[in-house]
């Protein structure tokens, strides 16, 4: 491991999730966080398109363990304007979640549509970060970062997976070349050799966030891929919490 750096997964799931194999156990989460190094977990609930449920089991799951997790809110568009922005403000004022995490392809709109909107305004009027799933589905296609990044620059997007594969990672890195509030996710099953690199050299070693996928993926070698990456220790400490740390204010 890098010597004095505070590791923060930013990309873990909350909720089981039997198709995937997915133990939704706090315990078993903490013990695997243990095991290779992983300090802080920032997880979320994907599974329930009210928002309301999935953010009080977060709220639940961080509780056990407050020093460990860290909690985003989750809404959808499929709720109504006006709720979508009472769960944020519920979610953030009184669970303590810290972030937003967004899921286009659970919905019919790319994540750049107009119904996104007060989503946005709200986390751009509290500076909040906010991690979109980014990836081939049409919905979710990160070039569209490019074009909300400039609306909301109060805002800290973040592209989950940055895209995934090759065709999606050059719309990433192209966000984030254009717009300073937006950063790059490393967890992907797309482990090829140097994408870690890539992403440091063409988007900037202050726009790289580490993270895993747990429990939906090993954070083992999520995290492995970073700290054998070539790229220069600061630029490791960056990406393994340093800037994590930044944007959540942490």
């Amino acid at each position: 491991m890098i010597d004095g750096v505070r590791v923060i997964d930013f990309h873990g799931h909350v909720g089981a999730n039997d198709i995937m194999g997915m133990v939704d156990d706090p315990d078993l989460m903490l013990h695997t966080m243990d095991s290779c190094g992983i300090d802080i977990s920032c997880v979320f609930n994907i599974y329930y398109p009210d928002g309301t449920t999935g953010n009080d089991m977060t709220a639940r799951f961080v509780t056990r363990h407050p020093d460990r997790f860290v909690g985003f809110a989750y809404v959808s568009p499929l709720m109504p304007a006006d709720s979508m922005v009472a769960e944020l403000e519920r979610a953030i004022d009184d669970l303590g979640l810290v972030a937003i995490k967004l899921y286009p392809p659970f919905v019919h709109w790319s994540l750049e549509h107009p119904i996104w909107d007060p989503i946005y305004e709200f986390a751009n009027e509290r500076e909040l970060a906010l991690i979109h799933h980014t990836g081939t589905e049409w919905q979710a296609y990160p070039k569209f970062l490019a074009d909300v990044a400039p609306r909301f620059p109060k805002v800290n997007f973040v592209s989950g997976h940055s895209g995934n594969t090759p065709v999606e990672r050059a719309q990433a890195i192209a966000a984030a070349q254009a717009n300073e509030n937006v950063y790059l996710e490393t967890c992907s099953t797309f482990r090829t050799p140097g994408v870690i690199e890539q992403l440091v050299e063409e988007g900037g070693a202050d726009r790289v966030l580490f993270g895993s996928d747990t429990p939906l993926m090993d954070p083992r070698p999520q995290l492995g891929k970073i700290i054998t990456a070539q790229i220069s220790d600061e630029a490791k400490r960056l990406a393994l919490g340093g800037n994590a740390a930044r944007i959540l204010g942490i």
